[in-house]
């Protein structure tokens, strides 16, 4: 039975459930509050915006100062003094600033795709865990009857009511139960440490039982289309065509001259020479294959899109399929369970001792296989239902 004493956390996540809420979304908010992952991951992205934004200004100018000793000394020394200024092309200035831009989106977008794996994954631990604290209800339950069983057979045994056959049983079952209940509460304790390291070490109680029911649209086309729009992973990929594309403008722009701009002055005694210089480079040998190596980049970046966009169909599709598989399974266990629940007859057919205890066991012990499979259905369900909804997290 669910535990009579739960934390404030708790009850605020099943009042949520029973009110028709996402039961996830409180654990989320909280993981993405305190996660260390994901404060060094917005660290890292504001680190690259940093990045992307240097090196768009002209390269620092140059000061040059010489002082020549004449030879013989009569003719004095003689001193000279340049200052130079080197600029790109102006094109050049406005392809980088609009490729930094647009590298600072593909920035963004890494982040969010790198921060739905991290909700996906914590979510999934959510799922876990409702499957097993619904196992555990179900479980404590029979531990205590097993738990009276054992101890009635044991009054019985001590009096010669029972044979030792029927005593070893109800022992055997009673240990079977319990080993059972400690085995769902270490599962338990496992998935409850895995959230509270994504939350940051701060523990993070999760005491839902049950799944919420999702209904999905009947047209996967429409589906994947909202899906496409919002995958921070495709989103990612369209934004690295648009870096690639900038690229090639700016490796045109960088194979033009590169002019410079300076004064110049030569001071001797008696005679001063001074005046403006103006330079322009002859783009010769230096960015030699740069726009072709800017092209290939493009088609690439276009080929692993369209590739990840087809993988990713297929994957959701697949997925689709198997949610409205998974449905129907659900709904096959769950009316048969309803219609067919034989717990509470058994157990007062057992009590008035109409039934046998191995035929209690064993009655019991189809109910509980029937019972699991419900919970491992929908467990398979909801995280298939996690997997297709993961670009809204």
């Amino acid at each position: 039975m669910r535990k009579k004493l739960l934390s404030i956390v708790a009850v605020w996540l099943v009042a949520l459930s029973a009110s028709g809420q996402d039961i996830y979304l409180p654990v989320l908010q909280q993981i993405e509050q305190n996660s260390t992952t994901l404060n060094a991951l917005k660290e890292q992205l504001e680190a690259q915006k940093i990045g992307n934004k240097t090196g768009l200004t002209p390269a620092n100018p140059e000061v040059e100062f010489g002082y020549l000793w004449g030879s013989p000394a009569v003719n004095g020394n003689r001193k000279d003094v340049s200052l130079q200024q080197t600029f790109d092309f102006p094109t050049a200035y406005v392809h980088r600033g609009k490729l930094s831009d647009l590298q600072n989106n593909s920035a963004a977008f890494q982040y969010a795709s790198e921060r739905m794996d991290l909700m996906l994954s914590a979510k999934k631990v959510c799922i876990e865990l409702v499957y097993y604290n619904a196992l555990r209800q179900i479980y404590a339950r029979q531990l205590g009857n097993a738990a009276k069983i054992a101890s009635a057979q044991e009054k019985m045994n001590k009096t010669g009511e029972t044979n030792r056959l029927e005593y070893n049983k109800a022992m055997i079952n009673y240990a079977d139960m319990e080993n059972e209940v400690r085995r769902i509460d270490i599962e338990r304790q496992r998935l409850q440490a895995e959230l509270t390291a994504l939350n940051g070490g701060q523990p993070i109680p999760f005491d839902v039982s049950e799944y919420q029911s999702s209904v999905l649209p009947e047209n996967f086309d429409t589906w994947f289309a909202e899906a496409e729009a919002g995958m921070p992973a495709l989103q990612y990929l369209r934004s690295e065509i648009e870096v690639s594309k900038r690229k090639i403008q700016l490796s045109r722009a960088d194979a033009l001259p590169k002019l410079s701009l300076g004064y110049m002055g030569e001071f001797v005694p008696g005679q001063d020479f001074q005046g403006v210089t103006f330079g322009i480079s002859i783009p010769l040998w230096e960015n030699k294959n740069r726009i072709k190596q800017a092209k290939a980049e493009a088609r690439a970046s276009e080929s692993m899109a369209e590739d990840a966009k087809v993988k990713y169909y297929n994957r959701l599709n697949n997925l689709f399929s198997q949610v409205k598989q998974l449905q129907v399974s659900v709904r096959g266990y769950d009316d048969a369970l309803k219609n067919n629940a034989n717990d509470e007859l058994l157990n007062k057919a057992y009590s008035l001792g109409e039934i046998s205890l191995m035929d209690y066991l064993l009655e019991m012990e189809y109910y509980f296989i029937t019972y699991d499979k419900l919970l491992q259905t929908e467990r398979d369900l909801e995280l298939a239902l996690a997997e297709l909804t993961a670009f809204r997290l």
